[in-house]
């Protein structure tokens, strides 16, 4: 327990010798009498010197559903992004710069190995033995749907053998920080120290906290960073990494699929000459397919120069698992980035159409033969899926013939054991004309089957890029940004221009499923680059505060020392779709509730609405903790004869929180003698 102490009026600032503190002073709640927080002004925007990065090399990993990769760039030559190696193995007609998202682990639970080598060596396991190997893939996608996320939130293999979650992802890390690391070192000329390098790791902007501070642990666990270092290792968002990146694109290096032509003051034949041989030199490097070194411009691209101050953009994130909108405000001439939307997506990924196809499935067969065939021929399974994962990324609207999916011989022969009859049989019997059997072995999916797949979640990305665009802060958007893997997919890029080609310019990168580790270099190299944000939530502390008859209910009086409190009043820290600018604090004050008291522990409430009151109302619910660890106080200056001299004064413990950051951070100090506390803020153990 603590007690309170009253926060001054402007409490959301900038410390800075510098910078003044917002003027506009918080405004009185009529019905509780608290200060709650107003929206601060945005500091003065100046140009910015860019930051001495205090790292010799960034290396990001861009840790997705379906696919995983990793790139890194040293300081010294931060216009250079050097991509990982090309992965041995995979599907023909896959560009393999990045590795599939799949772990094994041997039947005694120890790590065997990570992407294609793990998708391999599971393929050819003999059927019984593979009943008794741990293989996981597309589980990211399960900490996004997990509410009530811990340390030990368990991940269920292909097998049903169930395994801490946190040691798959750890597992997963320490395999990419192995190969990354020895990747840096045969490029570096010199010898690297653990400290001299800062790790990035990207995550959907619609996780909350304790999806990020998961992904954190985690990467402790896998020895990325240590706890004690932990401004070594930066989350980055995925849609803002990308957004981070597309400003440095130049027009031979997107796809507009808008209906509109490119304006920019080219014809669509001409190119601009360069201005020296070094740069044709650049873009001949630039252009280079087998080269794994990408450049980026020290400024900002070509794209911009159509933008002015003000104008708007959206950046949309179509992944594996999920889909994140972004919406954001590049600043001239400093290049910042501001945004002016809090992030928004939902479970939109192209597993959508995997588990669409899936349930195709078991309409044909049977939801319990299929059932009972992922759990006794659990390889066999997974070969089925990436048959139709290769086969998925050909569908095109304007298709004509079928797609032809192999199924497995297990497949044909269990269904005949286990039904007495053949497949062809089942599809005759199940009436579903759009799917047809080949005697090749083969289903034969038709168009109109093809489409029946990708509507349900191609419509609920429409939808959602739709009702984002009539909100009032995204009204006249220039440009919608396509990335992610699942950008790639003629299907959606049809639909996205079939709806939107004629509002706003639709552009695609080319390396579409490589823009966001791109993007996510360049923000380990300058943090600062995204400003302003919003608030996914509204946050705030329980506090007591002086009971009103007839304004406050009496079931949350409370008389303490003779005095009338009304309990349970929800003190904001900020609001919901507030803008928070990058260095802007909350500050608060606490003093023990007695004496001798060595911890502080403060519940944190957050809510989607702005529109509540109590930590107790409809929508509120705690969501982590604040603990601040008190050392022994010093004795006042003066004082003779040890501890118990003299009356001890109120103490009082400052605490500093930032909610502008990718995550929210904490601080604290001892008023009185001006130590640090140890602060800590969880959102795992709630």
């Amino acid at each position: 327990m603590a007690d309170v102490l009253q926060p001054d009026s402007n409490s959301l600032q900038i410390p800075s010798e510098n910078v003044s503190t917002p003027s506009s002073p918080a405004t009185a709640r009529n019905d509780c009498s608290i200060t709650p927080l107003t929206p601060s002004p945005s500091p003065r925007v100046e140009v910015r010197p860019r930051m001495a990065c205090p790292f010799s090399v960034v290396i990001a990993i861009d840790f997705g559903t379906t696919s995983s990769g990793y790139a890194f760039s040293f300081t010294q030559d931060s216009e250079a992004i050097h991509m990982m190696k090309r992965w041995e193995g995979g599907d023909p007609g896959v560009a393999n710069q990045k590795s599939p998202t799949c772990l094994l682990l041997t039947p005694d639970l120890r790590f065997h190995s990570f992407g294609f080598a793990a998708r391999d060596f599971y393929h050819d396991l003999d059927p019984e033995e593979a009943r008794h190997w741990l293989y996981f893939d597309k589980f990211k996608m399960r900490i996004h749907s997990t509410s009530d996320l811990t340390m030990e939130t368990e991940l269920e293999a292909v097998n049903g053998q169930k395994v801490r979650a946190i040691d798959v992802f750890a597992h997963a890390l320490r395999f990419f920080r192995e190969h990354a690391l020895k990747e840096v070192k045969d490029q570096s000329s010199s010898v690297l120290e653990g400290d001299e390098i800062r790790w990035v790791i990207t995550v959907p902007a619609v996780w909350r906290q304790p999806a990020k501070q998961f992904m954190r642990e985690a990467a402790y666990l896998a020895g990325l960073v240590s706890p004690d270092c932990p401004e070594q290792l930066l989350i980055a968002l995925e849609p803002e990494a990308a957004s981070i990146y597309c400003r440095k694109l130049r027009l031979h290096q997107v796809i507009d699929l808008s209906m509109q032509p490119i304006t920019n003051g080219l014809e669509l034949d001409v190119s601009r000459p360069f201005d020296s041989s070094f740069r044709q030199a650049r873009e001949q490097l630039r252009r280079s397919r087998h080269s794994r070194t990408f450049l980026v411009e020290s400024g900002t691209g070509e794209l911009w120069s159509e933008l002015q101050t003000g104008d708007r953009y959206v950046v949309a994130d179509c992944g594996g698992g999920t889909v994140d909108l972004t919406v954001h405000q590049i600043e001239q001439p400093q290049g910042t980035l501001k945004e002016l939307y809090k992030a928004s997506g939902g479970p939109y990924g192209a597993v959508g159409v995997d588990l669409a196809f899936e349930a195709m499935l078991c309409q044909i067969f049977g939801e319990d033969f299929i059932q009972s065939f992922k759990a006794k021929r659990p390889a066999a399974w997974v070969d089925l899926m990436i048959a139709f994962e290769a086969r998925k990324r050909t569908a095109s609207p304007g298709r004509t013939n079928a797609l032809n999916i192999s199924l497995p011989f297990s497949f044909i022969d269990y269904y005949k054991r286990h039904r007495g009859q053949s497949v062809e049989a089942a599809l005759r019997r199940s009436n579903m004309n759009i799917v047809k059997w080949s005697s090749q072995g083969m289903l034969q999916l038709t168009q109109e089957a093809m489409n029946e797949l990708f509507q349900p979640t191609i419509s609920k990305i429409v939808k959602h890029i739709e009702e984002l665009m009539i909100k009032p802060e995204v009204r006249g958007v220039r440009f919608l940004f396509l990335v992610g893997g699942f950008a790639e997919s003629p299907m959606l890029q049809k639909a996205v221009q079939k709806a939107l080609g004629r509002t706003c310019r639709i552009i695609i990168p080319h390396d579409v499923g490589l823009t966001i580790l791109k993007g996510a270099v360049l923000f380990g190299l300058d943090p600062t680059v995204v400003r302003v944000r919003r608030c996914p939530l509204t946050y705030g502390v329980g506090v007591l505060n002086r009971f009103v008859e007839g304004r406050h209910p009496r079931d949350k009086l409370l008389i303490k020392d003779g005095r009338e409190w009304c309990t349970d009043i929800l003190d904001r820290f900020v609001s919901v779709d507030q803008s928070v600018a990058l260095g802007e604090v909350v500050r608060r004050s606490y003093t023990p509730a007695r004496l001798g008291q060595r911890k502080i522990i403060i519940n944190i409430y957050c809510t989607a609405t702005d529109d509540v009151t109590y930590i107790c109302d409809p929508g509120v619910r705690k969501c982590g903790t604040i603990t601040l660890d008190l050392p022994e106080p010093l004795p006042p200056p003066g004082a003779v004869g040890g501890a118990g001299a003299g009356t001890p004064e109120r103490r009082e413990i400052r605490a500093t929180m930032q909610f502008g950051d990718t995550e929210i951070k904490v601080t604290a100090v001892d008023v009185m003698s001006n130590r640090s506390v140890r602060a800590s803020i969880d959102f795992l153990s709630n």
